[in-house]
C-alpha cells in the first residue's frame, strides 16, 4: 500500500514536470515568435516615427552599416555607441531583418602603417575624424583618432554618415544628446535616399555672373548625396524648370532679366522651391589685401518679385561683435611685424533658430559682409520664420562705405552696437501669388506659349541675405584647384555649420515624406547633480557597496531563523 502511495506520488511529480517543461517550450516558441517591445520611457526615445516605418517596411533589398566606433573610448562616446546599437537594433527589427550591421575599431590594427592606411581610407570614404584625449596605464595621455560615423552599403552603392555632433557652443554632454536624438534622422534620411526609385533632381541657376563652380564644389558634393545636381542658363524660356524639385541662386551680381524673373515667377506657382542667396552690397572683399575696400550699392532687379513673395532683403552690411577672427600684420617694437589675431565685426557668426527642424542643433554659421532681411505684407496664406538672425550685439551700415583693415584693431564697444536678432535668413512658406499679375507677361517672353499661373500651390523658399555662406574657400596650387570644406576657419579649423545648414534647407524644402520632422525628436538630459556627488560621494559609495551584503546577510539570517521556527517551535 505504501509502495502504491509512494508511486502515485512520484507519477504525480513526473506529470507536473512534464506539464511544466512543455509549459516553457511553448512559452519560449511563442516569445520567439512574437515580437512583443514597450516602449516605457517618458521622450519615447526607442520608439521610431511612421515615415521612418514606411520607408523600412518598403526595402527590397539588404543594407548593410558599417560602424567605425568601437574599442577603448572615453565613456561618454560609449553611451552614444550603445545607442547607435540600439537604434540599429530597431531598424532591423522594422526592416524584417533587410538591415544587419558590424561595429569595428579602425584603431585595431598593431602595426602604424596598417593603422595609417585605414585612416586614410575612412577620410577618402568621407568620414570625419575626432582628436580626443586618452590615459595610458602608465598614468599618462596620448592623442588617439576617432571615427564617430558609419558607411551604409546598398546594393554597391556605399555612403558615409557623421552622427556626432561638435557644436563648440555647447558642452559636450549635450553634443552627445544631440547626436542621439539626431540618429534617426541621419540613417533614415541616408537609407531614404538610397533607397529611393527616384532621385529628386535640383539646379544651381546661372547667367548673372553666379559665385564660381570650384566656389560652390564642396555644397555640391554633399548635396550629391541625396539629389541630382545640374547647372546651367535660365535664358527666358518659359518650362525650362519644370523638372527640378528646387533651384539655388547663389550670389548673383548682375541684374536679372524681366524674362528670367517670369521664368523663376512661374516656376514657383507650379510648386517650385526656390532657395536665394544674395547681397544688395556690393563688396569687394579680395581689396583688402591692399588694406581697404569699399562698399555699393547694387539692386539685382529681384526686389519687386521678393518683396510679392513676403520679404525685403536690405541694402546695409551687418557688423557683429560675435564675429570671426582674421589675422593680421602688426608692427611689434615699432620694427618687427608680427601676425596677430583679431575680430573682425564685417564676419557675424549668424544664431540659428533653436525650434525649427531646419536649424536646430547646428553651430553657428559664418558669413561675410551679410545684409539684413525684413519680412512685409499681411498676407496670411505665408508662414515666415527666421531661420538666422545676428547677436544681441549688432548694427548696419549704409552704402557707400570705407571698409579698412584698420577697424579691426580697435576693440569694439558693446554700447555703439544696439541692434539684435535681425534677420538674415528666412523661411516662407504657403501659398504665393505671382509678381506678373496684371502684367503683359506676353511681351516678356516674345510670344512664347504658356500657361500663365497667377496662384502656386503650398510651397516653400528661403531668403538668405548673403552668398558667401555657400563659397567655400579654394587652395589653389599653380594650375590646380582644391576646394576646402565648407564652413570651416581656415586659421583656427573650427567647423560652423554653413553646410549642414544649407543641407537642411534642401531637404526641408523638397521633402515630402515628413523625414525633416525628425530634426525636432528632443530628448531630456538627466544628469547627476554634481554638487550632491561631490559632498556626498563617500556615503553612496558605502551604500552601494556595503548595501548589497547587507541584504544578502539578512535575508540569510531571515531565512534561517523562518526554518528554526518552522521546524522547531523556537
Amino acid at each position: 500500500m505504501e509502495n502504491r502511495n509512494n508511486n502515485d506520488i512520484r507519477g504525480r511529480s513526473w506529470g507536473r514536470f512534464l506539464i511544466i517543461m512543455a509549459g516553457v517550450i511553448l512559452a519560449a516558441s511563442a516569445v520567439s515568435v512574437i515580437n512583443l517591445r514597450l516602449d516605457l520611457t517618458e521622450d519615447k526615445r526607442y520608439t521610431l516615427s511612421d515615415p521612418t516605418r514606411d520607408i523600412l517596411e518598403g526595402i527590397k533589398n539588404d543594407i548593410f552599416i558599417q560602424v567605425y566606433l568601437d574599442g577603448e573610448i572615453p565613456i561618454p562616446l560609449k553611451r552614444l555607441r550603445r545607442s547607435v546599437r540600439e537604434i540599429l537594433d530597431e531598424f532591423r527589427l522594422a526592416s524584417g531583418s533587410k538591415i544587419d550591421y558590424e561595429f569595428i575599431n579602425p584603431s585595431d590594427a598593431s602595426d602604424v602603417k596598417e593603422r595609417e592606411k585605414q585612416y586614410q581610407y575612412l577620410l577618402a570614404k568621407g568620414l570625419v575624424p575626432i582628436n580626443i584625449q586618452a590615459s595610458d596605464q602608465e598614468g599618462g595621455s596620448t592623442r588617439k583618432i576617432i571615427f564617430p560615423g558609419m558607411l551604409i552599403n546598398y546594393n554597391g552603392i556605399e555612403v558615409p554618415v557623421n552622427f556626432l555632433k561638435n557644436n563648440q557652443s555647447v558642452s559636450s554632454e549635450q553634443n552627445i544628446l544631440h547626436s542621439v536624438e539626431g540618429l534617426e534622422y541621419e540613417l533614415i534620411q541616408t537609407i531614404s535616399t538610397i533607397t529611393a526609385d527616384t532621385i529628386y533632381k535640383i539646379a544651381f541657376i546661372e547667367g548673372q555672373d553666379e559665385i564660381p563652380e570650384i566656389e560652390t564644389a564642396d555644397i555640391t558634393m554633399s548635396l550629391a548625396k541625396y539629389f541630382t545636381v545640374d547647372r546651367g542658363v535660365i535664358g527666358g524660356k518659359p518650362g525650362i524648370l519644370d523638372g527640378y524639385s528646387a533651384v539655388i541662386i547663389a550670389g548673383p551680381e548682375k541684374e536679372f532679366s524681366e524674362a528670367d524673373k517670369l521664368v523663376l515667377d512661374q516656376y514657383i506657382m507650379q510648386g517650385g522651391k526656390v532657395l536665394w542667396l544674395f547681397e544688395e552690397v556690393s563688396v569687394n572683399a579680395d581689396s583688402l589685401v591692399y588694406g581697404s575696400t569699399v562698399g555699393l550699392y547694387r539692386p539685382l532687379n529681384l526686389e519687386d518679385l521678393l518683396f510679392r513673395y513676403g520679404v525685403r532683403v536690405n541694402p546695409v552690411v551687418v557688423q557683429d561683435i560675435s564675429s570671426q577672427v582674421i589675422r593680421l600684420m602688426v608692427m611689434s617694437g615699432g620694427q618687427r611685424q608680427q601676425v596677430v589675431p583679431a575680430p573682425w565685426v564685417y564676419y557675424p557668426l549668424l544664431m540659428p533658430a533653436v525650434d525649427h527642424p531646419v536649424t536646430r542643433n547646428i553651430n553657428r554659421v559664418k558669413s561675410e559682409f551679410a545684409n539684413t532681411i525684413d519680412t512685409v505684407g499681411l498676407d496670411d496664406s505665408i508662414r515666415k520664420k527666421v531661420l538666422l538672425h545676428t547677436s544681441q550685439f549688432s548694427r548696419t551700415l549704409s552704402p557707400p562705405m570705407m571698409i579698412s583693415l584698420k577697424e579691426a584693431e580697435t576693440i569694439p564697444e558693446k554700447e555703439a552696437f544696439s541692434k539684435k536678432d535681425m534677420p538674415v535668413a528666412v523661411l516662407l512658406e504657403g501659398v504665393f501669388s505671382s509678381a506678373f499679375v496684371n502684367r503683359p507677361v506676353n511681351k516678356i517672353t516674345e510670344g512664347q506659349d504658356f500657361v500663365f499661373r497667377k496662384e502656386s500651390p503650398a510651397t516653400k523658399m528661403i531668403v538668405i541675405a548673403d552668398a558667401d555662406i555657400i563659397r567655400n574657400e579654394v587652395r589653389r596650387t599653380g594650375t590646380e584647384e582644391m576646394p576646402l570644406t565648407l564652413g570651416q576657419d581656415k586659421y583656427t579649423g573650427e567647423l560652423y555649420g554653413n553646410k549642414d545648414f544649407l543641407l537642411n534647407c534642401l531637404n526641408w524644402m523638397v521633402d515630402d515624406k515628413g523625414i525633416m520632422e525628425l530634426r525636432s525628436r528632443e530628448l531630456k538630459l538627466r544628469l547627476l547633480n554634481s554638487s550632491l556627488v561631490k559632498n556626498e560621494k563617500l556615503k553612496w559609495q558605502l551604500i552601494n557597496t556595503l548595501g548589497p551584503v547587507l541584504i544578502v546577510l539578512l535575508a540569510g539570517f531571515a531565512f534561517t531563523w523562518l526554518r528554526r521556527r518552522k521546524y522547531t517551535g523556537f
